[in-house]
């Protein structure tokens, strides 16, 4: 049994622990065995909630002749991908080169040097409609190894000749509005008009995409979002009950989703949803944030497909059941794994939305989700990626936990007026330049390092931003503070190779050209200063946004950021003892505003 799983600070690999397989963590110990005893490595990579990875798990891996199989002729590794984004990456881009149908669980066989040589991702037991059975699959690539050894080892370096070669990576300093608008009509034509959202069949919620269409500013493209986020709130894609929201639909009018219920798609869409006024929705994606996934630590990944009704497994079922009928039953379980850039998403939707809706149950939960990462995962470079149980993870931090962290710290400092926040976030913001380029401080994971396997930093979003357009928005915000152009240099340079790529794939790059339309633009900011509660605060929380810097600070607190170097809040003072509005472009301001209408009235809101 697969004792060096036990003890990992990952959930997907503790629920491994008991299987017959003799499982290995990634670590330089597995490979090395690999290469003591001559045999090919199965690198197996999925995460906790993921259904596939449940189904392979029951039928291959708890099966002690597959495990009898995989203990003679082979070296056993699995991993968490969400611990280890930077393997998940490389071999997904190495398993492109044998399967179109990417996705987890993934299912790569390698050299005992880590050279990717066959790849796929659910194999079934049995052979089912041209897919071969698992055990067919392990007698294939132990027939290659032993007898055509030659070929596999040139199939593998060619491989990693091809994926590691260094290319020109063409940079784009930003994106003329003409650019910005196609992307646009090409996603109105992507829409589904039926049902709303995107494309046919599996559909997801692509959430980076749809923070573009609200930072583009355009009729048409608010539009579409809102058309997407009302379908979608009414669909079967969203929990009804508890208010979160599922990771994707099998099927084109959202029906029979995937159960599981992921951080980062109802961090993204609570800032959305705040982001279009609509308060049910985002009220239910923060319950589901603070009552379920909120964990001591921070803010779990994620919530379990399956559950267990009746002594058995069952995906879905809890989801079908009432409030009462749930309340008799365990809920699905955590992966309670706290993940730094995706509490940084959390933390920030939660500081946004409470200021949107004058919330401040959920800016307190974001500010103890703040102090539980700062206090677990470090507050200076190099953090910390992962956490369990208060335990960290050895798996090195990613541009995405930089990046992540500082956006929500910053959102979290401007909701609270405390720059101790945006200090903290300035601080993680400037430790990733190296250079002409951004880069993470914490390096690349060791052990791809060092196999020559490690690959830049992805430029497209998946479920979540691509870590440089988490660092580019963090910088953004901090510049739009700070009003040091280095900041604004530090955008410019992370999201520049994303840029060229970025129109014509507005799926794919959503996030990036969300910054592309930032950066098109002199910046919209608002600074309230007072003790709030009056209608003038009421009249800015309804003007803030995706695109827009707002800060409601009492008078010692703007004194408090100007001392720190924050420029936008320096002489920035009541007038006559009452609220007082400063409505700036790129720090240019307008008279103070003491009255809500005449600001109702500047802000056409």
């Amino acid at each position: 049994m697969a004792e060096r799983l036990r003890d990992s600070t990952s959930p997907y690999l503790r629920s491994h622990a008991d299987n017959p397989v003799d499982w290995w963590p990634w670590s330089e110990a597995a490979f090395a065995e690999a290469a003591r005893r001559d045999v090919p490595v199965l690198i197996s990579i999925g995460y906790a909630t993921c259904h596939w990875c449940h189904v392979m798990a029951r039928e291959s891996f708890s099966d002690p002749e597959v495990a009898e199989q995989l203990a003679a002729g082979f070296v056993a590794i699995k991993v968490d991908r969400e611990e280890h984004p930077d393997v998940d990456a490389a071999y997904l881009a190495a398993a492109s080169a044998f399967t179109p149908s990417l996705g987890w669980p993934l299912t790569v066989f390698t050299t005992p040097a880590g050279a990717a040589f066959y790849a796929g991702t659910y194999f079934p037991p049995r052979p089912v409609q041209g897919m071969p059975a698992f055990r067919e699959v392990l007698d294939a690539i132990t027939d290659a190894w032993t007898q055509r050894r030659d070929g596999v080892e040139e199939t593998a370096s060619s491989l990693v000749a091809a994926l590691t070669a260094d290319r020109p990576v063409a940079q784009q300093d930003g994106l003329p509005r003409a650019a910005l608008d196609d992307a646009v009509q090409t996603m109105l034509g992507h829409e589904d008009h039926e049902f709303g959202g995107f494309g046919t069949a599996p559909k997801f919620p692509t959430t980076p995409a749809l923070r573009f269409l609200l930072e583009h500013g355009g009729a048409s493209a608010r539009d579409l979002a809102e058309r997407t986020l009302a379908a979608m709130a009414v669909s079967p894609l969203r929990d009804a009950v508890e208010g979160g929201f599922f990771r994707y639909a099998v099927h084109r009018d959202w029906s029979e989703p995937h159960y599981e219920r992921m951080l980062t798609d109802n961090a993204q869409l609570l800032t959305a949803y705040a982001a279009v006024g609509d308060e049910a929705t985002a009220t239910g994606i923060a319950s589901f944030l603070i009552e379920v996934l909120a964990v001591p630590g921070g803010f779990a990944s994620g919530q379990d497909s399956e559950s267990v009704i009746d002594g058995m497994r069952n995906e879905g079922g809890y989801y079908a059941l009432d409030a009462a009928a749930r309340a008799a039953l365990p809920p699905p379980p955590l992966d309670g794994k706290v993940l730094t850039g995706l509490n940084g998403l959390a933390i920030g939707a939660l500081a946004d939305a409470g200021v949107r809706f004058a919330r401040t149950d959920w800016i307190d939960a974001a500010r103890q989700a703040a102090d539980a990462v700062l206090a677990t995962h470090g507050d200076a470079a190099p953090l910390r990626r992962a956490s369990l149980d208060g335990r960290t993870s050895t798996a090195v931090a990613t541009l995405e936990d930089y990046g992540g962290l500082a956006g929500g710290l910053l959102r979290l400092a401007l909701a609270l007026g405390e720059p101790r926040y945006a200090v903290i976030a300035r601080a993680l913001v400037e430790s990733c330049v190296a250079g002409d380029d951004v880069t993470a401080p914490s390096g690349a994971d060791p052990v791809l390092v060092a196999r020559g396997l490690a690959l830049p930093a992805e430029v497209s979003d998946g479920a979540t931003p691509s870590g440089r357009a988490l660092l580019a928005d963090a910088a953004l915000l901090l510049a739009a503070l700070s009003g040091d152009d280095a900041h604004h240099r530090i955008a410019e340079r992370a999201i520049a190779p994303a840029l060229p790529l970025a129109p014509a794939q507005p799926l794919s790059f959503g996030a990036a050209l969300a910054i592309g339309s930032r950066l098109g633009r002199p910046v919209s900011q608002l600074v309230v200063v007072g003790e709030g509660g009056t209608p003038l605060a009421d009249v800015a929380r309804r003007w803030g946004g995706p695109s827009r810097v707002l800060a409601l600070v009492t008078e010692s607190a703007a004194a408090s950021f100007a001392a720190e170097g924050f420029e936008l809040f320096a002489a920035r003072i009541g007038q006559d003892g009452v609220d007082t509005a400063y409505l700036c472009e790129h720090f240019v301001c307008d008279l103070p505003i003491t009255d809500g209408a005449a600001l109702a009235d500047r802000l056409a809101v």
